[in-house]
């Protein structure tokens, strides 16, 4: 009797131990994103003067998980000449979005610089001379937790202008973004490769609502991005 039930308890730690932990993306849904406005949210975030910014590209959440992480996110923005603003310091409140999911509006989470080369000191440059940057929001609220991650990228005009956006500069933003990413990039050891898909109808066309007044031709371009 004694040997059976030690058998048993074998047999029961054996099992508990060949069960796979689950992982915290398995209660994800299998979809790219969730349009936000389907849960009240908006394409544009809040710039804080009753305007906002469009969010005119967005990382699937079918990418390789690894690049959904914050720090997988960096370093694949790096790998497309972005990084950490010049010594952390950023001058600007920072802006939020309603993604849909639930969450309200959060704060972005990143806010990234054209770093023209070198990460260290790149976007010190970007600073005082303009360039592209982007903010960063994940979709992961407890209606869409998809994981994808909206960006919010611009084309700046240098410090002397108070960092506007220069003309057309969201759109000229994300399609610069957008053409570097559907090369094949890599950076600290890890090489990525995109794909891209326009898709209409997530923005609208046009300068209402827009901050700075820029008009937007109303496209949004999703990225799948996968480690190789």
């Amino acid at each position: 009797m004694i040997f059976s039930v030690g058998l048993a308890i074998v047999a029961l730690q054996a099992t508990a131990f060949a069960t796979p932990l689950a992982s915290p993306l398995d209660s994800r849904a299998s979809v790219a994103f969730t349009p936000p406005a389907q849960g009240g949210g908006s394409m544009l975030d809040d710039a804080g003067n009753g305007l906002g910014e469009p969010l005119n590209v967005i990382i699937s959440g079918l990418s390789s998980p690894s690049v959904l992480t914050d720090n997988g996110f960096l370093n694949y923005a790096q790998s497309l000449g972005f990084s950490t603003e010049c010594f952390g310091v950023h001058l600007g409140g920072p802006q939020a979005a309603n993604l849909g999911d639930g969450n309200g509006f959060v704060n972005q989470t990143t806010e990234l610089r054209e770093d023209y080369g070198n990460e260290a000191l790149g976007t010190c440059l970007e600073s005082l001379v303009g360039g592209n940057h982007l903010r960063m929001y994940r979709q992961n609220g407890p209606s869409a937790d998809t994981g994808a991650l909206f960006l919010a990228v611009s084309r700046e005009q240098p410090i002397t202008q108070s960092h506007d956006i220069i003309p057309n500069g969201y759109d000229i933003g994300r399609d610069e973004l957008v053409a570097n990413a559907t090369k094949q990039t890599s950076n600290a050891g890890v090489t990525y490769s995109a794909t891209a898909s326009t898709i209409t109808g997530l923005l609208p066309t046009g300068s209402a609502g827009v901050n700075h007044g820029i008009a937007l031709d109303g496209n949004v371009v999703l990225l799948t991005v996968k480690t190789l």
